[in-house]
């Protein structure tokens, strides 16, 4: 099986939006065994896309496009597909239904264009819209299967995982099955997690190792090939033992959609503990990162933003004199802000941030210096001094996922 993606949208040419969806869907498309020989960006002008079109079905078996399923005039990806394959467009009836529920509930007037996000081509399978208006096809014509699907993220991948790949799957079965597991690691660098694993990638046949640089840490994709599932399970398990000899220690979690947040919020409720923070440099991102977690709320108590001397003083209770002596930029500063800020929330943790962002120096202290202080009920707060490159924006996020990584430790006691 040869696919290529198509997406539709002059906004990406420009640069106003990052094409994430290429990434998404090359990656579950692999996960059916089918593989991805070429991304192609086109404007919204259907010459262009025509063009592409009739080098696309030259070449592939699967054309997925992406964009350009909207209610306005530039969204003509639809149209130029039909007319590319001699087919009409024709309304899809629960669509339709879906469409005027929605304007019913919101008590918002439908304009007429609206109804362009209810078509279909003719003789194609529609594929239905969980999160949004724009009605997807799935359609062959002369050995050729096109998949249309809308351009937002968070309507393309629900859309893609509920309805489309099942399709995809009914329709291209394989007689082996790549089967994955994602490890996450945090503490470790893509640079050197490659070299830890040299030997193991160098070697490597079935099952295979991928590595992925994300913000903060680094992700390894693990795919066996294989005609079982159990015997696919079995060699991930074997080559995962092999992985975690050597970097076990970094590990903290499993699949695409965890995150170091996640599984901190999860250990925080196995282990029935609470948590609370105190923030300076943050300005509150720790908190809001936890608060984008899914039912925080049960190990979560609040916390504090404190970014000047004054209100660590009155919102903390923290001596004036300390700050005066040692500085906002320090280690008693950070123990001081985790210590009360467990106290006044009466929580099992508290963490604090203080530092620099940058651009400037602080204090005399560089941009990029952080202290980050770990408050635990019944042991001696301690603090960390950390220190972080880049710009002001990734200093504040690898403060935040270093605090989360120093709790999950702290709750999993490990050393």
């Amino acid at each position: 099986m040869k696919a290529e993606i198509i997406a539709v949208g002059t906004e990406l040419l420009l640069g106003q939006v990052v094409n994430t969806n290429a990434t998404f869907l090359s990656e579950e498309l692999a996960d059916l065994g089918i593989e991805v020989y070429y991304h192609t960006v086109v404007g919204d002008n259907p010459q262009r896309l025509e063009s592409i079109l009739e080098e696309a079905q030259e070449r592939s078996d699967l054309i997925v496009l992406c964009g350009g399923l909207g209610p306005t005039d530039d969204d003509l990806t639809k149209d130029t597909v039909a007319a590319h394959i001699h087919h009409t467009l024709i309304q899809d009836e629960q669509a339709l239904a879906r469409l005027h529920e929605f304007f019913a509930f919101s008590k918002n007037k439908m304009t007429e264009n609206n109804l362009r996000q209810t078509l279909m081509i003719e003789g194609g399978l529609a594929v239905q819209n969980p999160t949004g208006l724009a009605v997807g096809t799935l359609i062959t014509e002369q050995g050729t299967t096109y998949l249309l699907l809308p351009g937002p993220p968070n309507e393309l991948k629900p859309m893609f995982q509920q309805y489309a790949r099942p399709l995809l799957e009914e329709l291209f079965p394989q007689e082996e099955q790549l089967i994955s597991r994602v490890l996450r690691f945090y503490g470790i660098g893509e640079s050197q997690l490659v070299t830890e694993l040299k030997e193991l990638i160098d070697t490597q046949t079935n099952p295979t190792i991928a590595p992925y640089a994300k913000p903060n840490e680094v992700t390894l994709r693990l795919t066996a090939k294989s005609g079982d599932e159990k015997v696919g399970q079995q060699l991930l398990d074997s080559l995962e033992a092999s992985v975690m000899a050597l970097v076990g220690e970094y590990f903290y979690g499993y699949g695409d959609e965890n995150s170091l947040a996640k599984v901190t919020v999860k250990e925080l409720k196995k282990h029935k503990k609470t948590i609370t923070a105190a923030e300076s440099l943050t300005a509150g991102l720790f908190q809001s990162t936890l608060g984008d977690v899914p039912g925080v709320s049960d190990v979560f108590k609040g916390g504090f933003v404190t970014y000047s001397a004054e209100t660590k003083a009155a919102f903390l209770g923290i001596d004036r004199s300390l700050l005066e002596k040692e500085g906002t930029v320090s280690e008693a500063c950070a123990i001081a802000m985790a210590e009360q800020s467990r106290i006044a929330a009466d929580a099992d943790f508290g963490v604090s941030f203080t530092g620099v962002a940058g651009p400037d120096e602080l204090e005399n202290q560089p941009a990029g210096t952080v202290w980050i202080g770990l408050a635990e009920k019944g042991k001696p707060t301690i603090a960390f001094l950390q220190h972080f490159n880049r710009d002001r924006r990734s200093i504040r996020q690898s403060a935040v996922m270093k605090g989360l990584s120093l709790i999950l430790q702290a709750v999993n006691k490990k050393k």
